[in-house]
């Protein structure tokens, strides 16, 4: 009996979902793509695209899902689907001012997040049919713009994408809420991305979590502290993953495009 033991713990873990790690973001160029997938440049070794693009072939791929507010054109779905992951005030779905066609899911009660458990969980599944390596889950702030979230709520729900993510073999990214850094690695988050940390001087947050598994994106219209990227790179903390791009993330190719990389010497 003693010798079945260890094939009978093999196939618990299977049936489990249990599995060796997820492989994280290897060393080398970011690029940020959701405005449209391109060619990266070939100092890039990761690229980040929408859950509906396809994986850059010979690239460490990450999918972006929005997994705390609906995506553009998406409120009817949710409405008919999962009605009680919606956000509400005074009856009305709640929208973001700054993507107005986005509306804010409810992380407040467990009905609402297994409802939005149940439809990111198929999102998270979409981006590992593709062939992603790993997923970043946007808007983990809302809390913070939201009356009625808390972090808490957010996190319960952070919990389980990044659990139903790790089943399917996918690294799990924070994406933003420096505030929530000292949290996320319990959560079960492998690495950071974020938005501006230089900007906002909020890069020590991740690193003092994270350390290199940070990924950050500056963006050309608002230098930081108006420094020039060279000088951006060298600051305390800025992580050498880090990617200038254009605010509106276009083609390369397309009038506006912008895109640098920090040298990694």
């Amino acid at each position: 009996m003693a010798r079945l033991l260890p094939s009978l713990v093999t196939l618990l873990l299977a049936a489990s979902g249990a599995g060796a790690a997820p492989r994280l973001p290897p060393e080398g160029g970011v690029d940020y793509q959701l405005g449209g997938a391109y060619p990266p440049d070939p100092r890039v070794a990761t690229v980040v695209r929408d859950s509906t693009a396809q994986p850059s072939a010979g690239h460490y791929n990450i999918c972006y899902v929005n997994g705390f507010q609906t995506q553009p054109g998406d409120l009817d779905w949710w409405l008919d689907h999962h009605p009680q992951a919606v956000l509400r005030q005074d009856g009305q779905p709640v929208a973001d001012p700054g993507w107005p066609d986005e509306y804010a899911l409810d992380t407040s009660t467990p009905q609402g997040r297994d409802g939005i458990a149940l439809a990111v969980g198929a999102a998270i599944r979409r981006c590992a049919d593709a062939g992603f390596d790993a997923v970043e889950f946007d808007n983990l702030d809302s809390w913070t713009r939201f009356a009625g979230l808390t972090a808490e709520g957010n996190l319960a729900l952070a919990t389980r994408l990044v659990a139903a993510a790790h089943r399917l073999g996918l690294a799990a990214g924070q994406k933003n809420a420096p505030d929530l850094a000292a949290r996320g690695p319990a959560a079960g988050f492998d690495f950071a991305i974020s938005e501006e940390c230089a900007v906002w001087n909020e890069c020590g947050a991740y690193h003092a979590q994270y350390g290199d598994r940070h990924i950050d994106i500056e963006y050309s219209d608002a230098p930081a502290r108006d420094l020039d990227f060279a000088q951006v790179c060298r600051l305390p903390d800025q992580p050498r993953r880090t990617v200038l791009r254009d605010r509106l993330l276009l083609r390369q190719g397309q009038p506006g495009y912008v895109f640098a990389l920090c040298d990694p010497g």
